[in-house]
């Protein structure tokens, strides 16, 4: 592992550990996971932004669906009494 580049390089433990907390940031960690998942050249990092990017559209898909699916039965529920 020592004639890696840093192309292939791989992330320690801490460093994932870091990035999670950096993309978890509001607005300047959404900018970072745009950043490494498109331009990064280190192939460990730009793999990881792309899953957590993904994992991330995941949830909104999944809070957009249960929120719509809240205010509907409420409302629905109110109309009917």
């Amino acid at each position: 592992m020592a004639h890696l580049t840093d192309k292939y390089s791989p992330i320690k433990p801490f460093g994932y550990f870091f990035l999670q907390i950096l993309y978890s940031i509001p607005v300047i960690g959404f900018i970072f996971l745009i950043i490494h998942a498109i331009g990064h050249e280190n192939i460990n990092r730009k793999n990881f932004a792309r899953s957590y990017f993904c994992g991330l559209i995941l949830v909104i898909i999944m809070f957009k669906v249960a929120s719509t699916a809240t205010f509907y039965y409420i409302f629905f529920y109110i109309i009917n009494l």
